[in-house]
């Protein structure tokens, strides 16, 4: 007996020394990665305010080399066994397989050639990055300016990628053109007062001296009046000649070279599933049909007269379900949010420390940007989280939806989900998992957020009842409208009266909508995909528990390990109903 326990001890010796093992060498490949990509960081040293350097400039060869390079972690990591790996260290080598391989992705369909989308990209990444520098000091504003000019070989460096882009008809369509058009107008003002680079100058801390302030203004003055509003013009006349002229009117990424095989792949990663777009449009399909059921039985109940299209009229012209003014939206939009925040208790047990604000858009991407957003915010920087509702075109801004809008955005959806993820990080997990954000999963929470509202009793009304379901169905619209003009032909007008007759969004919406999913292949398809795994898990975990199922365990479940693909997240369900069982 001795023998066989001596023998056991041994063993399980012999496999924990082979794990501890494993899991240093998938701790030194992530410590390598970590300090390889330090140099392709937009320079966050300047966010604390110590000795700012130069951008790294973007270029198709640096690309080439990061490819190269990654290709090697891949190998490395997929020759760990997950099996020899503790639980967190198994979900740390899927996340960062993930992320590897969705930036070999971008460089072997070349689709790195065209970097941005709808609502922008490089060229106007300061108006989200602006908001997170510190502007405390004289000397925050000194390092501000020596960074300042090198923005403009940012500019450049991407210039050369669309170059190469209209070289080898990687191209984006004509109708996302005209946006980034748009999007380039506060960019390329003359007055360097309204250039959004200004906007630190327009507010000084009460510790800098007048002089300084006038010292510093001026230095600031030259910097954009010589470099880099002439680099902006620059640009923009690039974009409206040549980069214009190039451009496909078809707007599916299937008419590019290589575009079909990026489009499979590109629902495969944004669904973190090995799923066909011809799968996912048949779920749509049988979403769109079965929503369309609950929101025409609403309508029955309202005791509406006319027909389906008379009702989406009705929402979308009656002056009752439009806000009078800016204020007025973004007060609503604040109580609902404090109203959902009463009902967390009831359906998590942990909550967040950091606070979150409600704001509108920014004006300078507003005519151009979604309905609202979500900012995440930062303890270390005193920075809240920040609920975006967009306050452009009022007579767009229905007011039936913004509880749903409202869930999805602030809490319990982005704000609680990201926050949690941030504040209750597990020890020894390496930092990227706080820092990649794996849309199946976090705009899966944000669809099924809006659900919960149900249960949290925040629609009180048939008709924020129907915006719930105008959004469930809008979502269950992308897969149909995404897949049919990536994969299967339609034009945008096609998919803009799909969308249009199907959901009670505002015209203005469902346009800006579809401009987002035709810059942006694949990203549509993460919310509903992920929200019916959630609710599909949920159900699993009711069934198997009965009595024993807790509603407050089951949210810590699937919030506990932060953004994951759902794969690994019904992987941890199971284990939570065969520990509880």
């Amino acid at each position: 007996m001795k023998k066989q326990l001596l023998s056991l001890m041994i063993l399980l010796w012999v496999v924990s020394n082979a794990q501890s093992q494993e899991n240093q060498t998938l701790k030194k490949i992530f410590d390598n990665i970590k300090v390889y990509d330090g140099a392709y960081q937009l320079n966050t040293d300047l966010w604390s305010g110590n000795h700012p350097g130069e951008i790294e400039v973007p270029t198709w060869e640096r690309m080439q080399s990061r490819r190269k390079r990654y290709k090697g972690y891949v190998k490395q990591l997929t020759s760990i066994k997950s099996s020899t790996l503790n639980r967190q260290d198994q979900i740390s080598k899927a996340i960062k397989l993930m992320q590897l391989q969705d930036y070999l992705s971008g460089i072997q369909y070349k689709m790195a050639l065209i970097p941005f989308n709808a609502e922008g990209g490089f060229f106007n990444n300061a108006t989200f990055f602006m908001r997170r520098l510190p502007f405390k000091t004289k000397t925050d504003y000194e390092n501000y300016l020596k960074w300042l000019p090198s923005y403009k070989k940012w500019l450049e460096g991407h210039q050369k990628l669309m170059e190469r882009g209209v070289k080898e008809k990687i191209v984006a369509p004509q109708v996302i053109v005209k946006n980034v058009l748009k999007l380039l107008k506060p960019w390329i003002d003359t007055d360097y007062k309204k250039q959004p680079f200004y906007t630190p100058f327009l507010r000084f801390p009460s510790n800098i001296s007048a002089a300084d302030r006038n010292q510093l203004d001026q230095k600031v003055k030259a910097i954009l009046q010589r470099e880099i509003i002439p680099a902006y013009r620059s640009f923009h006349r690039f974009v409206e000649t040549k980069y214009m002229k190039a451009s496909p009117i078809n707007v599916g990424v299937s008419n590019l070279p290589n575009g079909r095989a990026y489009y499979e792949n590109r629902v495969k990663y944004y669904t973190t599933l090995d799923i066909s777009p011809d799968s996912v449009f048949k779920i749509g399909q049988q979403e769109v049909k079965r929503i369309r059921g609950q929101m025409e039985q609403i309508i029955r109940q309202l005791k509406f007269k006319g027909t389906w299209a008379d009702f989406f009229k009705f929402m979308r012209t009656d002056a009752q379900f439009f806000p009078k003014n800016s204020q007025e939206l973004l007060s609503y939009a604040a109580w609902l949010s404090k109203k959902a925040e009463g009902q967390l208790p009831k359906f998590f047990k942990k909550l967040y420390s950091l606070p979150f604000t409600v704001a509108p858009v920014p004006t300078n991407i507003a005519p151009t940007y979604t309905s609202g957003r979500y900012v995440p915010g930062s303890r270390f920087a005193n920075r809240p989280g920040t609920y975006w509702v967009n306050t452009y075109d009022l007579k767009s801004r229905t007011l039936y939806t913004l509880p749903a809008l409202t869930l999805h955005e602030s809490v319990p959806g982005h704000h609680l989900q990201i926050t949690l993820a941030t504040e209750n990080r597990i020890k020894g997990n390496p930092d990227f998992r706080n820092n990649y954000y794996i849309s199946a999963f976090g705009e899966g929470w944000g669809l099924y957020a809006e659900y919960l509202g149900e249960e949290m009793g925040i629609y009180t009304t048939p008709y924020e009842k129907f915006g719930r379901y105008t959004y469930e169905i809008w979502r269950a619209c992308r897969l149909v409208v995404d897949v049919g003009m990536h994969y299967k032909g339609w034009n945008r007008e096609k998919a803009v009266k799909f969308m249009g007759n199907n959901t009670a969004l505002s015209l203005h919406e469902v346009n800006t909508e579809i401009d987002r999913y035709i810059a942006w292949p694949g990203q549509a398809l993460s919310y509903k995909i992920g929200e019916i795994t959630i609710k599909y898990l949920r159900q699993e975990a009711e069934k198997a528990l009965g009595q024993k199922f807790d509603i407050q365990q089951f949210h810590e479940v699937i919030l506990r390990n932060g953004s994951v693909p759902l794969p690994i997240l019904r992987e941890e369900v199971e284990r939570y109903i065969e520990k509880n069982k």
